[in-house]
């Protein structure tokens, strides 16, 4: 990894977040008659998700953003028309265009005027979204965001690639940031798109013949999600741990001053390695893949209104953020998020 490029911002905090679930819980049962047990009990050793939430048919990670927003909205109190822009980072969106996040403002009552766009990032999308919406306040632009981020990529797996199948499950989450003149935030963010091809939907947008070019691709449904794992995992032990002590540099707080460090979920053997060379205390990186799979962008965020719900309620947590994948691309933050008046996990 060649690094990325740092920034600090100031004047900005998170107010509050709400996740959002789908009711309807996958465990592995299933799974063992499709694959087999062995075959099942071989992948869960691996990527430890021993159950994930999957959305109904027909509904969508907006649907999920949707019900999270309206529910952080009423938390806060904050008078719909004190919102000034609506950011959705997806990689699951409703349409190619026009932008989810249009649509999006409307579902919650936000007036005409507001600022809404769309960003496409995954499993790095969280703390991209933080700066985009933190810099957006620090610049002037907005007093109050409103930053969607989820994917419900149950929809676009392959159900009998057990590789993506049983990893991958559904959430959406919205977080609220606001002006505030001792917020402070530091970010790392840089992408290699040499890896591109290595976690990809081949078709679906405006590229032809994708499948053709890449003897990988042979004999597989080219609308659904292709996942090179080996080359994953390669490319995170080589990039994240440096990324982990470059931020802690660059905040100029080691490990020590840190309450917690959320890495998105991507497969838990992968993430206890990351967490033991990057040297962290085991007991400040919480995991919760193993109850909601890898839920992509929407992984850091729903740390937060699960595991970390209570502290970030009741107290400042100063946490350490770290997003890395599909693209390549990685995104890092460090800061100090809390008390909240709203942190939690609803079901829609």
């Amino acid at each position: 990894m060649s690094g990325g490029r740092e920034a600090k911002v100031s004047g900005a905090r998170i107010a509050g977040v709400v996740s959002c679930l789908p009711r309807e819980q996958v465990d592995n049962t299933g799974f063992a008659a499709r694959f087999g047990q062995a075959a099942v009990d071989e992948v869960v050793k691996m990527i430890g998700v021993q159950s994930r939430r999957r959305v109904a048919p027909g509904a969508t990670t907006r649907d999920l953003c949707r019900a999270a927003g309206a529910r952080l909205l009423a938390g806060l109190d904050w008078p719909l028309d004190s919102v000034d822009a609506v950011i959705f980072v997806s990689q699951t969106p409703d349409w190619r265009l026009p932008a989810s996040a249009c649509a999006l403002q409307a579902d919650l009552g936000l007036p005409p005027g507001c600022i809404a766009f769309d960003v496409n990032l995954g499993c790095s999308g969280y703390p991209y979204g933080l700066w985009l919406a933190q810099g957006m306040v620090a610049g002037g632009a907005a007093r109050r965001v409103l930053l969607a981020v989820g994917d419900t990529i149950s929809r676009i797996v392959d159900p009998h690639d057990r590789a993506t199948a049983m990893l991958f499950g559904d959430a959406g989450t919205v977080t609220a940031i606001e002006a505030d003149a001792a917020g402070e935030a530091w970010f790392i963010l840089g992408s290699d798109g040499r890896g591109a091809a290595n976690l990809i939907v081949p078709e679906g947008g405006f590229r032809e013949h994708v499948a053709g070019l890449d003897a990988r691709l042979s004999g597989r449904d080219p609308a659904a999600l292709y996942m090179d794992g080996g080359e994953i995992f390669n490319f995170t032990l080589r990039s994240v741990p440096p990324l982990v002590a470059r931020t802690l540099e660059h905040a100029g707080v080691g490990a020590d001053g840190h309450d917690a460090f959320l890495f998105h979920q991507a497969n838990l053997f992968m993430l206890k390695h990351l967490a033991k060379k990057s040297k962290l205390p085991p007991e400040k990186v919480p995991f919760n893949i193993d109850r909601y799979g890898n839920t992509s962008s929407a992984s850091i965020p729903l740390l937060m209104t699960t595991d970390l719900a209570p502290a970030l309620r009741s107290g400042a947590q100063r946490l350490a953020m770290f997003g890395f994948g599909v693209g390549y691309s990685w995104a890092s933050a460090s800061m100090s998020v809390g008390p909240l008046h709203i942190c939690e996990t609803i079901e829609a």
